[in-house]
């Protein structure tokens, strides 16, 4: 059964309400720069009265002049005539100058603040919307209010100065002409009404289609080494023609209206300016209008239908500007990551002792993760996170720096709930090494020195020294200033992670979370880390979370993790004497250890999930 008839009122309702709260707002952030829109607004009335002029110039220059054989007077109007255009266009240029300049600024202020919103949302809100989409808000939607800012703006606000100017020097000249060439106006209002509410949701589709070619492109470039591994760019090809054909579709249905709606216009036009010929020719015969004056009629008709014929080109991007500037204000009504409330206390010093007190979370309202969580890490303390996929250890490691908040319980860092201080304060004591190290573009020396700002190039080797790491950076062409491509592309994954390592030591942090860091790494890599972990854990309080169990034989605590709950606790020999889950876990993946010593090839321990 379909929806009453009021619902789908109050739904046209609540759109159209969007529509014009988000016309507001793209026009409010012309507000800094009133003292420019005034100036333009002026030039637009300064180019729309001069374009009003001319006819009413060329319709004297027939009456007074052309019909009488004046000569010279005929000579004096057209260089008053060349005046008035120099002038308008002086004026348009001017204008288009001035708002250019103000919608450029407009533009960096869009992708600043919407950079910075992204800086200040919880992780939540990019856990579930792909990073292609949100990269062409900054880019592909920011650019299409841009070009309505800096170009469909001051064309916009002419059309407008200029049909009023036209209305009433029109009204002025002759009355009774005036008023039957207006009749055209209503059937103008209803076909520009008509194709406006077809192209809004044309636009808007296209804004989205662009959103999901722009996320697949990124996705599937970042991806090109799997889908090369597994066969799968014949697959990959086809998905991405499919949406973008779904863009090409959307932008063709998009254009489709609107060069409908030009036609439409020039057919009105042309109908305006046979009922000019018609009742203006009956006027000249019975000697109530002069030949001249109909003239100027004939030119005033075609200028009025030229703004409307403007507000046609600029259509697609008004259309395209009010799309992409609903996507972009969506994400600046996000609600940021609550700030600290005034009077925080900082975190000035920290032992490094965490503690986990009956802990409870979900990611979504009644999906909940952990369950009742409660163990303690002592400063200097290592323990050990295992477990199949999914069983809650990377959620733990994101509570500690308060990625996340709890649903019950408390995490605590020194005895202090870590909701009871700063952010700030409390993740400059924590350094985080995860199983796909996130390096920058930029060289090797920035991405070190990215773990403490300020850090010199001694200490920037230093903690390379302290990890093993000196030795192959040094081997680089140009050693710690080699650059090393987008997210370390140069290098190999055990070289990635070592810089990691070396960026989490030169942090100097009191607790130290390492997230499956040694996962993905060769044996000869990971014995170096080995070293390095002595050093890298010395005087820490460290949480180590892995699959490679090997990695975990020497953890102060081992805290089985199973559905979100910690099932067995204990040191490696008592886990194992106990026989339980950690055991059944050691045991497969060490049950082939015979095998894998006597070929170097599979020296790395099998993933137990």
């Amino acid at each position: 059964m379909g929806r009453p008839m009021w619902h789908l009122a109050n739904q046209s309702d609540e759109r159209a309400q969007d529509r014009g709260k988000t016309a507001r707002r793209l026009i409010g952030e012309l507000r800094p720069y009133k003292r420019t829109m005034l100036v333009v607004l002026l030039l637009v009335v300064v180019s729309s009265v001069m374009q009003a002029i001319g006819p009413w110039l060329v319709g004297l220059a027939i009456d007074q002049h052309i019909m009488r054989g004046d000569l010279p007077g005929l000579a004096r109007t057209m260089i008053l005539l060349f005046f008035v255009y120099v002038v308008g266009s002086l004026a348009t240029r001017a204008q288009s100058r001035r708002i250019g300049f103000a919608g450029q600024e407009i533009l960096a202020s869009f992708r600043s603040r919407i950079f910075e919103r992204f800086q200040h949302l919880p992780l939540r809100y990019f856990d579930s919307r792909p990073a292609g989409d949100l990269i062409s808000r900054v880019v592909n939607d920011v650019d299409t209010i841009n070009q309505l800012l800096s170009q469909g703006l001051t064309q916009l606000l002419g059309a407008m100065f200029s049909l009023v100017v036209i209305l009433a020097t029109m009204l002025v000249l002759n009355l009774r002409l005036a008023l039957v060439s207006f009749t055209i106006i209503p059937v103008m209002l209803l076909t520009t009404s008509f194709f406006s509410a077809r192209a809004r949701r044309a636009f808007r589709r296209t804004r989205e289609t662009v959103s999901n070619v722009t996320a697949n492109l990124q996705e599937e470039i970042v991806g090109v080494r799997q889908a090369q591994a597994f066969n799968r760019t014949e697959e990959n090809i086809a998905r991405f023609r499919e949406r973008n054909a779904a863009n090409r579709d959307a932008n063709i249905q998009a254009v489709g209206i609107t060069s409908a709606f030009w036609p439409t216009i020039d057919v009105l036009s042309t109908l305006a300016t046979a009922i000019v010929i018609g009742y203006g020719g009956y006027l000249v015969f019975h000697d109530e209008l002069t030949v001249g004056l109909l003239a100027a009629f004939l030119i005033y008709v075609q200028q009025f239908f030229r703004p409307i014929q403007l507000v046609s080109q600029v259509y697609t991007q008004i259309q395209s500007s009010m799309a992409g500037a609903e996507r972009i204000y969506s994400i600046l009504d996000e609600e940021p990551e609550p700030p600290d409330p005034p009077g925080t206390p900082t975190l000035s010093s920290v032992r490094g002792q965490v503690r986990f007190d009956h802990v409870t979370f979900e990611y979504k309202p009644g999906q909940t993760v952990l369950h009742d969580v409660s163990f303690t890490i002592e400063p200097g303390q290592t323990v050990a996170l295992v477990g199949h996929t999914g069983a809650g250890k990377t959620t733990i490691a994101n509570l500690i720096p308060r990625f996340y908040d709890v649903a019950e319980g408390a995490v605590l860092v020194d005895g202090h709930d870590v909701r009871s201080v700063t952010r700030p304060s409390l993740r400059k004591w924590i350094a985080l090494v995860l199983q796909e190290p996130f390096l920058f573009g930029g060289t090797v020396a920035d991405n070190i020195a990215y773990g403490r700002e300020g850090a010199t190039r001694e200490e920037v080797e230093a903690a390379a020294r302290a990890v093993n790491a000196h030795d192959f950076i040094s081997k680089l062409p140009e050693g710690y200033d080699t650059n090393i491509g987008e997210r370390g592309a140069t290098l190999s994954q055990g070289q990635r992670q070592l810089i990691s390592f070396a960026r989490a030591v030169l942090a100097d942090p009191r607790i130290l979370i390492l997230d499956e860091a040694t996962a993905n790494i060769d044996t000869r890599t990971e014995l170096l880390i080995q070293r390095a972990l002595g050093t890298l854990l010395e005087g820490r309080a460290s949480l180590v979370i892995a699959h490679r169990l090997s990695t975990v034989r020497n953890a102060d605590l081992i805290l089985v993790m199973q559905n979100g709950r910690i099932v067995e606790r204990g040191s490696h020999h008592e886990l194992m004497e106990r026989g339980g889950l950690y055991a059944d876990l050691y045991n497969r993946q060490f049950r082939d250890a015979p095998a894998r010593r006597r070929s170097p090839s599979t020296e790395a321990a099998p993933n137990p999930s």
